[in-house]
């Protein structure tokens, strides 16, 4: 697969993410503090957004605290967290951190009996001076009622491009956290 560098936010941020990734503002309306990108084979995506800053003085809380408000907002039926890891910048930018959450959450889509289960990969990236929370999110349908869900090989390619993307995340401009 290929990779290509993406400009997100008008270029305020860049990242490096597979080119085939379809801009969701193309086929509908994203609020002006997301970018979504959607995976053209799978009901997979990627999320992101920029959030008022947690008032949460540890990483691992703020982290857990915007996989729980996800869990809300999709009314997940249950929810796990795996680990949470801080992946360091070793560019010489003043992108802060990652911290790392990976989970599940089990979600209920469409009216049917049986929810989707899915795999969530969240980076949190927090601008302190900016009172900022910058959320990348990961959705990857491990189980899914309509068809979209990934392979074992797909959700083992999902992680290495959520890797290639986090490590690879720039904050070009921190003028767009006015």
């Amino acid at each position: 697969m290929s990779f290509t560098t993406r400009e997100l936010f008008g270029g305020a941020i860049t990242a490096m993410a597979p080119e085939n990734l379809v801009d969701a503002s193309d086929l509908r309306q994203v609020p002006d503090t997301q970018e979504v990108l959607l995976y053209p084979d799978s009901s997979a995506s990627i999320i992101v957004e920029i959030l008022q800053r947690v008032d949460a003085t540890e990483d691992d809380p703020a982290i857990r605290y915007h996989f729980d408000s996800l869990a809300y907002d999709n009314s997940a039926q249950s929810t796990g967290v795996d680990a949470v890891v801080i992946i360091p910048n070793t560019r010489d930018d003043n992108t802060p951190p990652a911290i790392r959450l990976t989970g599940v959450q089990t979600v209920p889509k469409f009216n049917l009996a049986t929810p989707d289960q899915v795999r969530i990969l969240m980076a949190l990236f927090r601008v302190e001076d900016k009172h900022v929370d910058l959320v990348v999110t990961f959705n990857a349908p491990v189980v899914s009622q309509d068809d979209g869900a990934l392979s074992e090989d797909g959700w083992a390619a999902m992680q290495l491009h959520f890797d290639a993307f986090i490590r690879s995340l720039r904050i070009v401009d921190f003028g767009l956290f006015v």
